[in-house]
């Protein structure tokens, strides 16, 4: 079941990114795996997934030490400083970078441990007071802040949209992450790439692919419903 849920994805991917004029091999597919057991993510081992993403960073590490063979980890989740030295160097990308103190942590430990993280901003579109995330207009200056750091690589930004029934809403939010990524790289900040939108869920990712995403994080639809009890 999981294997053909994922297949059909990926083909409302690719099918999606032609019809408006992209090429589907600009979409990355992020199977999100959070809470999941591993046994799910070795099924989608066997057909080639390579791209997985957590919440956790105590489950990130736990499948990453576990994994039959190596896969691309995408922390996905909030990401307390805390936590910062324990995935440094397990995750191909953090998605949640947020704040400068995360930042001047994520710094530190990346030098200890001789590697440069590649980051995105996560940007709170829909300003959700529940929600992570810097505002729209804070983050050209906090670019401009941590773009001195050696050691992080920001490739792109993040947005986690409203949980709407009508995707069409979202539309709003992800044009103006897109919009927020071109006017950053206007600003040719030194150290600084737009290459990744990582926005787009079970929900609303067709929408978010026709405004732009180059990574669309899946779960539900893939995996089936999450027991968030246990």
């Amino acid at each position: 079941m999981i294997i053909s849920n994922y297949n059909h994805i990926k083909q409302e991917v690719i099918e999606t990114a032609k019809t408006c004029g992209r090429n589907p091999d600009d979409i990355t597919l992020i199977a999100v795996s959070k809470t999941k057991p591993l046994s799910c993510i070795e099924d989608l081992i066997t057909i080639g997934v390579e791209d997985f993403g957590e919440n956790k960073v105590q489950e990130l590490c736990d499948k990453y030490e576990n994994v039959s063979k190596p896969v691309k980890f995408h922390l996905i989740g909030h990401l307390q400083t805390n936590k910062v030295k324990y995935v440094v160097d397990k995750t191909c990308l953090i998605h949640s970078l947020d704040s400068v103190k995360l930042a001047k942590e994520i710094q530190k430990e990346a030098l200890k441990k001789q590697v440069t993280v590649n980051v995105l901003i996560e940007v709170n579109v829909a300003e959700e007071e529940s929600k992570f995330g810097l505002k729209v207009e804070d983050v050209i200056p906090f670019l401009e802040e941590i773009a001195s750091y050696s050691n992080i690589h920001v490739t792109g930004l993040m947005t986690i949209a409203p949980f709407v029934e009508n995707p069409e809403e979202n539309r709003v939010h992800f044009r103006r992450l897109k919009q927020l990524s071109l006017d950053i790289i206007s600003k040719n900040i030194d150290n600084i790439d737009m290459n990744v939108l990582s926005m787009g869920m079970t929900n609303d990712y067709k929408v978010a692919i026709e405004e732009g995403a180059t990574m669309v994080r899946v779960g539900t639809a893939i995996f089936g419903a999450r027991n968030y009890s246990i």
